[in-house]
């Protein structure tokens, strides 16, 4: 079964107009993009994201970062598949810090080389492993928002109320 990697286009992508590049330059891994959604994340969900770094000094700014407050801006939300494909999107992506990415990588072509809002605005979040991938992705997609089948899924009977269209 082929891997498979949650990539999130973060709000300064947005705000900054780069996104499509940032979809441009992912397309040059030959990955299959399997899932794409824009999000407007809440803070539940950035602290589920983000639940590794909590406790940490930066984490009310990687918060207030990710659910748009410094920019004023959603996230893409994006997932990809294909044979090492968390290895490769995070080779395309380049290092956290866009001063310390390699040069033709996403990060230093389109982030932010200083900290000016108390975290990196690198334009993009990429899965490390395997299973944050599955974490990540299980955490931002519904198996029926993705074109493929990625992982086991179970039928379960749900009543909720939800807002259609009038």
């Amino acid at each position: 079964m082929p891997e498979k990697t949650l990539v999130l286009l973060k709000p300064e992508a947005l705000k900054w107009g780069v996104a499509g590049d940032v979809i441009k330059e992912l397309s040059n891994t030959k990955l299959r993009l399997i899932g794409a959604k824009l999000v407007k994340v809440t803070s539940e969900l950035a602290e589920k994201h983000y639940k590794a770094h909590k406790g940490k000094p930066f984490f009310g700014d990687l918060i207030k970062h990710i659910t748009g407050q410094f920019h004023k801006e959603n996230v893409v939300a994006l997932v990809y598949a294909g044979e090492n494909a968390i290895l490769r999107v995070r080779a395309i992506s380049g290092a956290t810090d866009p001063s310390k990415a390699e040069p033709n990588t996403i990060r230093a072509k389109f982030g932010k080389p200083k900290v000016e809002i108390g975290v990196f605005e690198n334009v993009v979040h990429t899965s490390g492993n395997k299973e944050e991938a599955e974490e990540e992705i299980k955490l931002w997609f519904k198996p029926s928002e993705l074109t493929e089948r990625v992982f086991e899924t179970k039928k379960v009977s749900v009543c909720v109320e939800q807002e259609v269209w009038k």
